[in-house]
């Protein structure tokens, strides 16, 4: 190869640099400034703040829209820089992994065939390098105008069979901002985990499919808006804008790193008193789940959705773990369907990550009834044990207080020996249901024999009775649960079971 020299000609390179040029924001200040008087960043932005400084490896920055047939190719070199998606490998705080965005810049996001080929060139790559991803799928769905590649239905575009097989494989995580209709709603919803900001609308269909379905006329802001898409399930996690989601993006993927040598948290011994004296005396799980992990480390999942059931990535120790806890501020911690789906869900993404699982248990078991039946509870609760039954991570099991039922069970992978470690905090209870319902059930035809006025007070004398032989030391004492520990010291014993566990 001849070496470049001063007197070299350089026509080449000036070439490659002004187009490499055409492909960044420095090219398009206009439409830049546009955007960013709507309080947005571009896809270039994003994915900058994201990754490493110098890290990104570009596949085809080069592609423009297939559209030769009816533009100028000067236009399209232009106006239609990536074909509106940018993507490569790139590390995160050290950590190789890949990066995908659509960009709105460029004919709203939409997918055009050749931007196809990229994401089914990098998707390929990323299964291939096993590369944890990242994709802004912000955009309008398949792009029509499309004219230089023939098409009649462009059905067999590969890259959603693709991402739906790397699952499992890798983890991948979608942010959402802005519009994301269509087949970039399918890529999104497809990730293992979703991250929004309020400006978010994630639908399966834009204003013009629908109306052209003759499904009515609706603004992109009527389909799909985050206050339905956070209560229903289907964002994760939803942040302020998109510099909180790149760094929300950070702080998932550090639960991906291998566990630390260690963590600071907050004292113990207040463990010993974030628990109300009144065991029917509702309080908030949350800030146990934030003393037992390091500090800062928790990030919570869907906390809208199924709010009885909490969800949350965390570190323990250094450790990072997925942790389960039910929450009696709402339905008394009782799990319901959602609850159950949202729970089942969580324990597959803890599985897929190769995450141990920490459940904090505190509920009178799965909400029953007609109403919750005509919800699919039987379906959907069965799911959540098989998906706790099937884990092959560590699994701790912590009874904060009360543990009643097929519920706790559910809540423990199905059985207190199926964890690695069961233990109970001094003031839990265990039972096969909740002790006032076992009274009524295995009492019925004594109590109903009773006049009415002597039956309530019975129904206390005997639940308290009840009380004493559904205590932890009880369940301890006959081996149904490995131990009763003090609350202080939760968190070394969940550390130490992890540590030898793995």
């Amino acid at each position: 190869m001849c070496p470049v020299t001063d007197e070299t000609p350089a026509t080449g390179l000036t070439e490659l640099h002004a187009r490499r040029f055409l492909t960044t924001d420095a090219a398009r200040t206009d439409k830049v400034a546009r955007w960013h008087a709507k309080g947005r960043r571009t896809a270039r932005e994003n994915i900058g703040d994201l990754i490493d400084p110098g890290s990104f490896v570009e596949y085809g920055r080069f592609i423009t829209a297939a559209q030769e047939r009816r533009r100028d190719l000067a236009d399209l070199v232009v106006e239609t820089p990536a074909d509106g998606i940018i993507g490569g490998t790139a590390t995160v705080a050290g950590m190789p992994c890949a990066v995908l965005s659509y960009d709105y810049l460029v004919m709203a996001g939409t997918q055009g065939m050749r931007g196809h080929r990229k994401s089914d060139r990098l998707i390929e790559i990323i299964g291939r390098m096993r590369l944890p991803a990242v994709f802004f799928t912000e955009g309008g769905g398949g792009r029509p105008g499309d004219t230089d590649i023939p098409l009649v239905s462009a059905l067999d575009v590969g890259s959603f069979a693709l991402w739906g097989e790397l699952e499992g494989v890798v983890p991948r995580i979608a942010v959402v901002s802005g519009r994301c209709f269509a087949g970039n709603a399918v890529l999104a919803g497809s990730a293992d985990l979703r991250i929004a900001t309020p400006d978010a609308n994630l639908g399966m269909a834009g204003p013009a499919m629908i109306a052209g379905g003759g499904l009515g006329t609706f603004t992109p802001e009527e389909i799909g808006p985050v206050k339905d898409q956070t209560t229903n399930g289907v964002i994760d996690l939803l942040v302020e804008d998109e510099a909180a989601a790149v760094q929300a993006v950070r702080a998932v993927l550090s639960h991906l790193e291998p566990a630390a040598d260690g963590g600071e948290a907050d004292d113990q011994a207040d463990l010993r008193t974030l628990l109300p004296h009144n065991d029917r005396e509702a309080f908030d799980v949350r800030p146990v789940v934030e003393a037992l992990a390091d500090i800062d480390s928790v990030t919570w999942l869907r906390e809208a959705y199924a709010p009885e059931l909490v969800t949350a990535l965390a570190r323990i120790d250094g450790i990072p773990v997925g942790v389960v806890a039910n929450q009696s501020t709402h339905l008394a911690g009782a799990i319901t369907s959602d609850a159950s789906v949202k729970a089942a869900d969580f324990l597959a993404l803890c599985e897929r990550w190769g995450l141990p699982v920490v459940s904090l248990v505190d509920t009178p078991g799965f909400m029953v009834g007609p109403e919750a039946e005509r919800g699919g509870l039987v379906r959907h609760a069965s799911r959540m044990v098989v998906a706790g039954a099937q884990l092959s991570t560590p699994l701790v099991g912590v009874i904060l207080r009360r543990g009643y039922g097929l519920g706790a069970q559910a809540m423990l992978g199905g059985s207190t020996h199926r964890p690695l470690l069961t233990v109970a905090w001094p003031d839990a209870h265990l039972g096969p249901m909740g002790l006032e319902g076992a009274v009524r059930l295995s009492m019925a035809a004594e109590l109903a024999a009773m006049p009415e006025t002597e039956r309530e007070e019975r129904v206390a004398v005997l639940t308290e009775e009840f009380r004493k032989q559904a205590s932890a030391l009880n369940a301890a004492r006959v081996f149904e649960i490995d131990d009763v520990i003090d609350p202080a010291e939760t968190r070394a014993i969940i550390a130490a079971t992890l540590r030898r566990g793995r």
